[in-house]
């Protein structure tokens, strides 16, 4: 069994580039697709329709759920199906909730014991998840590696996502150890390019010695913004098929209010950004 992921799934455009670029990066992945099913989920219509035909409130309670569970299966299959035709391993995790749908997906990957979540999102960053903010409620309260795939991908991004080298943040910290240990990890096997923004400082190169390591001037403005456009830039120069960046340990309500590297390189990079918690939130 390679690597164990779970994957959110609602059916949409961005999450089934989600499962298709998973398939790429992580060609021995195991994973699970879970759909957030939330009652009632039926449309105004079909509402409708069933209001026609139960006059009990009873009976119009029973049918609007299971209408709305068949239609989650039907989602369900669907994302399996394209899990598995684009040739990885998958197992469908339906998930019903009533609300707080990032700390659902973070409790379904801790209940079938997933080494990681992935996640689509909408637009050329990774502001709009798959499901609202979902994506970043993940990140704050997943104790595993996060991987957001930004949807739509140019066909330059796409053509690097098979073979394309590893970018991690580098600053020598213990979040970007992590960072690093996670990529040689999940990545296995993969060129992988240790980045340091700075601006000539001292950052010593990481320990490992077949990690290439390079220094990139940050671009103007505020600093974790600057250290996100300079990240999305090397990793265009390099034809990277995914940016690894640490997160800081902060308590999510800090992230934010406040934001971070982390988060601002997850909302403006145009490509994959796995995002690996620090050492003492996996703890």
């Amino acid at each position: 069994m390679g690597t164990r992921a779970l994957v959110g799934f609602d059916g949409s455009a961005a999450a089934a580039a989600a499962v298709e670029a998973a398939a790429l990066l992580l060609p021995d992945v195991h994973g699970w697709l879970t759909y957030l099913w939330v009652p009632p989920f039926t449309s105004d219509r079909l509402r409708r329709r069933l209001r026609e035909q139960f006059g009990n409130v009873n009976d119009l309670i029973d049918a609007v759920e299971r209408e709305g569970k068949f239609e989650a299966q039907r989602i369900m299959a669907m994302g399996v199906n394209l899990a598995r035709a684009a040739g990885w391993e998958a197992e469908p995790l339906l998930e019903k909730t009533y609300g707080g749908e990032g700390q659902a997906i973070v409790d379904a990957a801790e209940k079938v014991d997933a080494e990681m979540v992935i996640l689509g999102a909408r637009g050329l960053g990774g502001t709009d998840a798959i499901m609202g903010s979902v994506s970043d409620m993940v990140v704050h309260h997943s104790s595993h590696p996060v991987l957001v795939v930004p949807h739509p991908l140019l066909s330059a991004e796409f053509d690097c996502l098979a073979a394309g080298p590893v970018l991690v943040g580098w600053d020598g910290s213990a979040g970007a150890d992590a960072a690093l240990a996670a990529a040689g990890r999940i990545f296995a096997g993969r060129d992988i390019v240790a980045v340091s923004i700075d601006d000539g400082a001292d950052i010593p190169a990481p320990a490992d010695s077949s990690v290439t390591h390079t220094h990139v001037r940050p671009a103007g403005g505020r600093r974790d913004r600057g250290v996100a456009a300079s990240m999305a830039a090397a990793a265009a120069d390099h034809g990277a098929a995914v940016v690894v960046v640490g997160s800081r340990g902060r308590s999510a309500a800090r992230e934010i209010f406040l934001g971070s590297v982390a988060m601002s390189t997850l909302h403006h990079s145009h490509r994959p950004v796995l995002v690996v918690p620090h050492p003492n939130r996996r703890g």
